[in-house]
């Protein structure tokens, strides 16, 4: 009976397992047949959106990258250019590299679903869906100067002027900027410490560090929007 038991899960176990191929290619290869069509009908319903021919003589006004870049030229609004056109990509895209390997299954590869990744994936959507907001503000919500307008305000060149900007002292924004780190580092440890003996010391700083710094780009948004924060910490070599 022990024997024939064994049987049956190893079986169990193989029938949990499918091949690359066909199960998943065919299902990647319709998919992207639906995402060509729908873009082919999308395109012939809707113009490119292009503008008059450039002038040299006159700049234009918003003068705006691409689409794909305007959540980047938005994010120079509320950072300083080494941050935002530098800083801020490479720590998205080393995110994304070490997201597979930070939030690691004993399981094995294979299993990227929410039941199997409940850290990853939420994490990973809420970055992808910041981004794509701030790629609308930056290319349907920026008007003339670079001016926020909302989507039932019309464009104009006539707008009040907006309140001048203020940095923190030194010394207060480097207390806010160890206090936030500091505490976001310690909470897990005393709310949830599972979390950080499951994880290891070194994957946990470098998932901490990555959560932190993004929920801090947000915060530093909201300093600028709400409290007109320039920068919280400024020197002659470094601007946060």
């Amino acid at each position: 009976m022990e024997i024939s038991r064994q049987k049956i899960e190893s079986v169990e176990l193989e029938d949990d397992r499918v091949f690359t191929w066909p199960t998943l290619v065919v299902k990647e290869f319709l998919a992207a047949i639906f995402v060509t069509v729908g873009l082919l009908f999308y395109s012939y319903f809707v113009d490119a959106p292009l503008r008059e021919i450039s002038d040299p003589g006159q700049a234009e006004n918003p003068a705006k990258a691409p689409w794909y870049f305007a959540g980047l030229q938005e994010q120079l609004v509320y950072f300083d250019p080494w941050y935002a056109g530098v800083v801020l990509p490479s720590i998205i895209v080393l995110g994304l590299i070490l997201l597979p390997y930070l939030d690691n299954n004993p399981k094995g590869n294979g299993y990227f679903t929410f039941k199997e990744r409940k850290f990853a994936i939420p994490v990973f959507v809420s970055g992808y869906v910041f981004w794509y907001v701030l790629v609308y503000i930056g290319t349907a919500l920026r008007g003339p100067f670079w001016t926020f307008f909302w989507p039932w305000e019309k464009w104009t060149h006539d707008f009040p002027t907006p309140p001048p900007l203020h940095n923190l002292s030194l010394p207060w924004g480097i207390a806010l900027l160890v206090g936030f780190y500091g505490i976001g580092y310690a909470i897990p440890l005393f709310v949830k410490r599972d979390f950080f003996r499951n994880m290891g010391i070194i994957r946990y700083a470098l998932t901490l560090g990555l959560l932190l710094t993004m929920i801090g780009t947000v915060g530093k948004m909201i300093l600028r929007l709400a409290f007109n924060v320039k920068y919280i910490i400024e020197t002659s070599v470094i601007n946060i």
